[in-house]
């Protein structure tokens, strides 16, 4: 019988690769304990790359390769995903993102990539790296414009974001920039694709000031939460710590403007930037 078949990796590749693995650990008559034993693993880690929220890495690909004798499958396949769109830091939680059912995020200083309009995602990533040619900043846009067609569906993802006051009052690329940018997540939320909240600088200290904050529920799957700063991130499985930054997302909700009241002033901003680009200069 034919071994399976190496597996394109522009297609829900962790998806593709999670059911692949369920069918050589089934057909090995293996549970998913079992064939975590000698991952130094557990069997809801094996559970979570069959389910496609966790990025198979190569140690484990080459060691279920043999204890599966899947003839170097899972290894290849591996080493294909390695080249991500996405840096390195990112890739394994943008691709979480993608099979996600319901996203909800704290942003501190910026909108978060799903929501970002082409013209403030460029200013962002010029801003990283000025001196970068422009073609690896166009790549960079056009990879976190196609990341967020997923909120192309009308209803899933489910997408809850947290916005600091500082995110609307941070002149990203200039004022038309800022005001087309505000103007977009208004539209989002105004169709009721996304919830958006706001919160203000009048609250004060608050459950997450140590920094952004983004969490992930899936349909088959445990949540994860992943954390970043300059030039890193972590996703965490962690119940314990999961189950506490989905508090800390509460409290931040509980912090923050209702839902009209964070529309209305996510509006009144984009405007005063749009008049204030406006004016005729003395």
């Amino acid at each position: 019988m034919p071994g399976p078949k190496d597996l394109d990796p522009s297609s829900s590749p962790r998806a593709m690769i999670g059911a692949e693995l369920r069918h050589a650990r089934e057909k090995a008559g293996l549970s998913q304990t079992e064939l975590g034993e000698p991952l130094f693993v557990s069997g809801s880690f094996i559970g979570q790359l069959e389910a496609g929220t966790r990025r198979l890495h190569l140690e484990y690909a080459v060691q279920i390769d043999q204890i599966l004798k899947t003839d170097g499958f899972f290894e290849r396949n591996c080493r294909a995903l390695a080249r991500s769109k996405y840096p390195d830091h990112f890739a394994e939680a943008a691709e979480a993102e993608a099979i996600a059912s319901g996203i909800r995020e704290y942003s501190t200083l910026l909108i978060p990539g799903l929501l970002q309009t082409e013209q403030y995602a460029e200013a962002v990533f010029r801003a990283y790296a000025p001196t970068a040619p422009d073609t690896e900043i166009a790549s960079l846009v056009a990879a976190r414009l196609e990341r967020a067609r997923l909120i192309d569906d009308p209803t899933t993802p489910l997408l809850w974001t947290v916005l600091d006051e500082a995110v609307l009052r941070r002149r990203v690329g200039g004022g038309l920039v800022m005001a087309k940018a505000l103007q977009h997540l208004a539209a989002l939320a105004r169709v009721h694709r996304i919830i958006v909240q706001v919160l203000p600088f009048r609250a004060g200290a608050h459950a997450s000031m140590h920094g952004s904050l983004k969490l992930m529920e899936f349909e088959d799957a445990p949540p994860l939460s992943f954390v970043d700063g300059p030039n890193m991130g972590k996703l965490l499985d962690d119940p314990a710590t999961v189950a506490r930054h989905a508090l800390t997302f509460n409290l931040l909700q509980a912090s923050a403007l209702s839902l009209q009241d964070s529309l209305a002033l996510i509006e009144s901003v984009a405007e005063d930037y749009e008049h204030g680009e406006q004016r005729p200069r003395a």
